[in-house]
């Protein structure tokens, strides 16, 4: 870790919320139960809603209690002595006040925003008008940053005038993840892969992140967003980057994400043709998802809406390294099961010397890296099957897994949850898993290509049952560039 003054505080708001609640309580435990958490370190919840301090670490109980890892009385001891909980109006100066009373002898909090996007300035600005907005504090964000390229800017700003750049942390908890860490050690700490990683060996990537739950309570906020801007914007293409970015010269914060930044500046930006050949909107109607009954989208909301809630696209990358390589995305509510996985398609070889027997058998080698519901990665190789047979040699296709769970499932330990990296990097002033402003300015420059290319092109979502893989429009999509998903 970075030799950096440790934060000594954490305020949440939002602290009665699910994010808190399940997550980063949840994540601060643990901590505290690895011995990461500083010694005096406070973790102050606040929310509106009033509540005493007794209650709140009875909430907080019952909610580490009812996990599957569970608690320990000796690390609860320990860990209960540190919350405390201010119900107040956070985006008064009044509120923050308040708060302030509540760090007593803390002087450098992090602040973690897990309200809505549309009180972050107020927050901000309540924050700095009770003197909490100090150069020793941060400050965490939730996506999403804006709407689009104008409202994001507007937010950064006015977040700059209060926080300084390196004092403000965008959150995207998919680099948490162990897979997506490891992904960066696959690529540069092995001469295995990266003489490999080009248009010279690569035929194409596909990144998909599939959900089965639908929008439900969150429509009012998705209808305004839609796919393209919850998911794509940023779990997608941050995972893009990752997968094409060049070496950094060091792991230090600003080495990693100039090296993301080029890549979204080398993303292709999509025209009304281009929009209309390489994208797809979609939107779920009623159907079956994991064996219960879905209703479709509109019902849901309550009335007809264009929002799409799948989206499947190529992306070109114009650089040396990924030219001609397609990149195909997808995502989408009420899917058959949940998934996040990144597949490296590499091509198949030139010629096979194996005999007519195995022509049809050899399958170009491909590697998997699961991101949900399990962490996994896996080659495939091809291999002798074993036996005998006439006219060649017969040839079958079998993984090599690098599991980190069945690797280090005897080691007694356990699934960390993604925050807790994030959260242990944000009181070390690590920024290397987080979001540089510059960055959310390219994403959504990008993205805001795509929305405008399908305006112009007056493209409407598709429907799809509830249950399937998305409209067969998007089969059709990758089909046009001769690949198939990788289902």
């Amino acid at each position: 870790m970075p030799k950096t003054p440790q934060a000594d505080a954490i305020v949440l708001f939002g602290g009665t919320g699910d994010l808190a609640r399940r997550m980063l309580l949840a994540s601060l435990y643990f901590l505290d139960a690895d011995g990461f958490l500083p010694d005096g370190f406070r973790i102050v919840a606040t929310a509106r809603a009033a509540m005493t301090r007794e209650a709140f670490v009875a909430l907080a109980h019952k909610t580490l209690s009812d996990r599957p890892e569970g608690i320990t009385d000796e690390v609860w001891s320990r860990f209960s002595a540190r919350l405390d909980y201010v119900g107040a109006d956070a985006t008064t100066i009044e509120g923050a006040t308040r708060i302030k009373a509540a760090l007593g002898e803390a002087t450098r909090p992090f602040f973690y925003l897990a309200i809505s996007p549309s009180l972050f300035e107020r927050v901000c600005a309540a924050l700095s008008g009770a003197g909490l907005a100090t150069p020793a504090s941060r400050i965490v964000l939730e996506k999403p940053i804006g709407r689009d390229l104008a409202t994001s800017r507007h937010m950064n700003t006015a977040l700059s005038e209060i926080f300084d750049e390196d004092q403000i942390f965008r959150i995207d908890h998919y680099l948490g993840k162990e897979t997506v860490q490891n992904l960066i050690a696959l690529r540069f700490a092995n001469t295995l892969f990266e003489p490999l990683w080009n248009n010279l060996t690569i035929d194409h990537v596909q990144i998909t992140v599939a959900e089965t739950e639908g929008v439900g309570e969150r429509w009012p906020y998705y209808d305004e967003y839609g796919a393209l801007r919850d998911m794509l914007q940023n779990h997608m293409l941050q995972l893009l980057c990752l997968v094409a970015m060049e070496p950094p010269a060091d792991m230090e914060p600003d080495s990693v994400r100039n090296e993301k930044v080029k890549v979204l500046k080398s993303l292709r930006r999509f025209t009304r043709v281009e929009a209309q050949e390489k994208s797809v909107r979609g939107q779920y109607t009623p159907g079956v998802v994991v064996g219960k009954t879905a209703a479709g989208y509109e019902a849901e909301r309550g009335q007809a809406s264009d929002t799409e809630t799948f989206v499947a696209l190529r992306a070109d990358i114009d650089n040396w390294r990924w030219a001609g390589v397609p990149f195909f995305l997808r995502t989408g509510k009420r899917m058959p099961e949940k998934r996040t996985q990144i597949a490296i398609q590499f091509k198949p070889v030139p010629h096979s010397i194996f005999g007519q027997a195995s022509i049809h058998d050899l399958v170009a080698n491909r590697l998997i890296i699961d991101l949900q519901p399990d962490e996994d990665i896996r080659l495939s190789l091809m291999n002798k099957a074993p036996g005998l047979s006439q006219g060649g040699m017969r040839m079958q296709s079998l993984p090599l897994s690098l599991s980190l769970l069945r690797t280090y499932e005897g080691a007694g330990g356990r699934r960390r949850i993604a925050y807790e990296r994030l959260l242990l990097d944000v009181i070390h002033g690590d920024a290397t898993l987080f979001v540089r402003r510059d960055e959310v300015d390219e994403a959504w420059r990008w993205v805001d290509g795509v929305a405008d290319a399908w305006a112009d092109a007056h493209m409407t979502p598709k429907p799809y049952a509830a249950g399937s893989w998305g409209p067969q429009d998007a089969f059709a999509l990758i089909a046009r560039f001769g690949r198939a998903w990788s289902d």
